[in-house]
C-alpha cells in the first residue's frame, strides 16, 4: 500500500456548499477531473467549471426524485477497488470502471430538518442513502481514496496536493477516513433517536455523536484528557453561546455554565428578572427583583463566600449597572440572552472574565436525552423536565400556606430541582438564604443551609440570619421528622416536598406541631 498516491478523479455531492467552487477549480486546475450529480453539478458550471454527470459516467440516469443516482457499480467500484490488485484491475477494465481518488461528500441536512420542526414524511426524505454509501466506501479504501466530508478539511487536502505534486498521504487519508465514520456513526445516530421518539419505548440499541466542538487543555483535573463535542442541536445554551472576551473555556467553566444557564432559564423574563450563580454545578445564590441588577444583588447575598470564582446567569440582556456590580468581585463565566453596549465595555476591562451571549433562554421543557457513562455501559434517560404549578400541590397540614409563602414555595422548588441531592433550599421573598447540597444526610443539608444564613447574617450585620420567615423546599421526601424539626429551628415557616415516605404521618404531625404550612408536590426531583 502506497504512502503518497496520486489523485485525478474525484466525485461531488454536497449540501453545503460552502468552500465548494474554490475547491473545485483548485482541484481542476491540477488535472483533476470532476463528477458530480444534480445541484451540485450545476453549481460548478455555474463558476465555469468542466463536469461531467455521474448518470453520464454509470449509463444510468437519476430517478425516483434523486433518491437513486450514485448507488452503481460503476461509483462503487471506482471507490472499492485495490488498484495493486491485478483481480480488481481486470474488473476494472472489464466493465469500463473508471477509478475514483477523492469523494467530497456532506449529508443531507437531515439534523437540521428535524430541528426546524418538520413533519415526518419530510424528515424521511432527508435521510440520506447514497452519501452514506459512498462515504463508507471511499473511507474503507482509504489506501487509495480519500474521502471529504467536513468543509474544514478542504484545506488539508490542497495543501498536501501542493506539497506532494498531486499525491496525498497515507496518514491524511487514514485521518480524513476517521473523520468520515465519525460522521455517518452521527448521522446514524441522529435518525435512529429521532425515531425512538417517533415510534416509543426503549429502544433495543442506542448511539450517540458528536462534532468537536473545542479541544480543552484538560478535564476536572489537569492529569485528565478532555474535549466539548456538540450534539448538532440548536437549543440555545453553552454549545451555541458566543463568547465575547476572556481565554477558553475550561472542561469545569462549560459544565458549571451549563448548570447555570439551564436553571435560569426557568424563569420567564416576562415574569421579571432573575439571577442564578453557580459553584462547582450546585447554585450558591438565585433570586428574582424588580431589576436585574436587584435580582443579582440578592442572589450574591445568599453567599457571598461561594460566589467568588463563580459562574452567573441571567434571563435578560445584560445591562451596564449589572455589569458594573458583577464586576465588583472575581467572577469566571457570564452568561446571558444578550448584552448592552454598557455592559460590553464595562466587561472589556475585565479581561479574564468570560462573557457569553445567547440568542435567547433554553425551553425548559425541551425533550432531550441525558447521558452517563457507568462501568461496561450507559445510563439513559430523558432530561428532568417536570414541573408543578399551585393546582398540583396537596396541602397536608393544619395551617394553608399563605400567598407569599406559596409564591417563595413554588420558587424554591424550581431551586430544588438544579441542586444536587440531597437537597435543601431556605427561600425568603423570591430569593435563596440558604441552599444545602450533596450530602449523604438530609438532616445534614437541612443544617447546613441554615449555618450558611447565619453565616451571611454575621457578615452583613444583619440582627437575624433570613431564614427566619423563610421557607424550604426538599427535592425528596423528608424520611424522618428531623429534617423538618431542623429547618422551623432555623425559623422556616413553610415547606414543600414530594411526599411519600412510609413516615409521612409522623412528619406531618411534626409540621402541625411547629404550626408550619406544608404542601405534597408528589413528583421528586433527585439529582445525583
Amino acid at each position: 500500500m502506497p504512502d503518497l498516491y496520486p489523485v485525478s478523479r474525484a466525485l461531488i455531492s454536497v449540501s453545503d456548499k460552502t468552500g465548494l467552487t474554490d475547491f473545485a477549480a483548485a482541484l481542476a486546475a491540477r488535472g483533476v477531473e470532476l463528477l458530480s450529480t444534480g445541484g451540485t453539478a450545476k453549481a460548478l458550471r455555474d463558476a465555469g467549471l468542466t463536469v461531467r454527470d455521474v448518470s453520464e459516467v454509470t449509463g444510468f440516469p437519476e430517478m425516483m426524485d434523486g433518491r437513486v443516482k450514485t448507488l452503481h457499480p460503476v461509483v462503487h467500484g471506482g471507490l472499492l477497488a485495490l488498484r495493486d490488485s491485478d483481480d480488481h484491475v481486470a474488473s476494472m477494465q472489464e466493465h469500463g470502471i473508471g477509478a475514483i481518488d477523492l469523494v467530497v461528500v456532506n449529508l443531507y441536512p437531515f439534523e437540521a430538518t428535524v430541528a426546524k420542526g418538520a413533519g415526518y414524511d419530510e424528515v424521511i426524505e432527508n435521510i440520506d442513502i447514497g452519501g452514506p454509501a459512498m462515504i463508507r466506501s471511499a473511507a474503507k479504501n482509504h489506501g487509495y481514496v480519500n474521502v471529504v466530508v467536513d468543509v474544514q478539511d478542504y484545506d488539508a487536502v490542497l495543501a498536501e496536493l501542493e506539497a506532494n505534486d498531486g499525491k496525498t498521504s497515507y496518514a491524511l487519508r487514514q485521518r480524513l477516513a476517521q473523520t468520515a465514520y465519525a460522521r455517518t456513526a452521527a448521522y446514524d445516530t441522529a435518525v435512529s433517536n429521532w425515531m425512538a421518539g417517533e415510534v416509543g419505548g426503549t429502544p433495543r440499541r442506542r448511539s450517540f455523536g458528536g462534532t468537536l466542538a473545542q479541544e480543552l487543555r484538560y478535564g476536572e483535573n489537569p492529569h485528565q484528557q478532555a474535549a466539548f463535542y456538540s450534539d448538532g442541536s440548536e437549543r440555545p445554551g453553552i454549545a451555541t453561546a458566543v463568547q465575547h472576551q476572556g481565554k477558553a473555556l475550561s472542561y469545569n467553566n462549560i459544565n458549571d455554565t451549563d448548570a447555570a444557564f439551564e436553571l435560569v432559564s426557568e424563569f420567564d423574563p416576562a415574569d421579571g428578572p432573575a439571577c442564578a450563580i453557580i459553584k462547582h454545578a450546585n447554585p450558591c445564590g438565585v433570586a428574582k427583583g424588580g431589576s436585574l441588577l436587584e435580582a443579582y444583588t440578592r442572589a450574591f447575598d445568599c453567599d457571598r463566600t461561594s460566589a467568588f470564582g463563580g459562574i452567573i446567569a441571567l434571563n435578560r440582556k445584560l445591562d451596564g449597572p449589572t455589569a458594573e456590580a458583577i464586576s465588583g468581585i472575581f467572577t469566571e463565566v457570564v452568561i446571558a440572552p444578550g448584552a448592552d453596549e454598557d455592559a460590553l465595555g464595562i466587561f472589556s476591562q475585565k479581561k479574564n472574565l468570560r462573557l457569553l451571549t445567547t440568542e435567547s433562554l433554553a425551553a425548559p421543557d425541551a425533550a432531550a436525552l441525558a447521558l452517563r457513562q457507568v462501568s461496561g455501559g450507559y445510563l439513559v434517560q430523558d432530561r428532568d423536565v417536570g414541573r408543578i404549578s399551585r393546582d398540583d400541590l396537596k396541602v397536608v397540614t393544619k395551617r394553608a400556606p399563605s400567598a407569599q409563602e406559596l409564591e417563595d414555595l413554588l420558587f424554591a422548588w424550581v431551586v430544588a430541582k438544579h441542586v444536587k441531592s440531597n437537597a435543601i433550599i431556605y427561600v425568603k421573598d423570591g430569593a435563596t438564604v440558604g441552599v444545602g447540597a450533596g450530602q449523604m444526610s438530609r438532616v445534614d443539608s437541612t443544617r447546613i443551609a441554615a449555618r450558611k444564613a447565619q453565616d451571611m447574617a454575621e457578615a452583613t450585620g444583619l440582627s437575624a440570619p433570613l431564614t427566619q420567615g423563610s421557607v424550604v423546599a426538599s427535592d425528596a421526601f423528608f424520611p424522618f421528622a428531623d429534617g423538618l424539626i431542623t429547618a422551623a429551628e432555623a425559623g422556616a415557616t413553610a415547606l414543600i416536598q414530594p411526599g411519600g415516605s412510609m413516615r409521612d404521618d409522623e412528619v406531618i404531625a411534626a409540621a402541625d406541631a411547629a404550626g408550619l404550612a406544608m404542601v405534597f408536590t408528589g413528583m421528586r426531583h433527585f439529582r445525583h
